[in-house]
């Protein structure tokens, strides 16, 4: 029987099934926050990591400058790492957005699931902000 090819939400929850049991959770509530920020946010696997994009009208753009890409996470070695390609764009003047990078990214790092949860807030707040900053 041929194999049924998962979709998008179904490689994303199939990948956090596989990460370090110590992360799950943490990675979870991050994809929660995300996608609850705003009903026209998608998700799929890039950079062999949950990749969440803005799935609404935009104008046509080169694809290789990441316009859609709303945030990346970078879990690597069981680091809770959330990179924002176009992040300069969004004003944060809370500090919450780390990173001056030539490349417009910005980062966010997160300890523990504690840490995601007293960040909740700033986390949906910029998602929210670049929304509108792309539509």
């Amino acid at each position: 029987m041929p194999k049924t090819k998962l979709t998008n939400q179904g490689q994303v929850g199939q990948h956090i099934e596989k990460l370090d049991a110590t992360i799950q959770d943490a990675v979870q509530l991050l994809r929660q926050i995300i996608l609850n920020s705003d009903d026209k946010i998608g998700e799929h696997i890039k950079w062999n990591n949950p990749a969440f994009y803005y799935t609404g009208e935009m104008e046509e753009f080169d694809a290789k400058q990441y316009k859609r890409d709303i945030v990346v996470m970078n879990l690597h070695k069981n680091r809770l790492m959330l990179v924002f390609p176009t992040g300069v764009k969004v004003n944060d003047t809370t500090g919450f957005l780390e990173g001056n990078y030539p490349d417009g990214r910005r980062v966010v790092s997160f300890k523990d699931i504690n840490h995601i949860k007293a960040n909740a807030h700033h986390l949906s707040n910029v998602i929210k902000q670049w929304i509108l900053l792309v539509k």
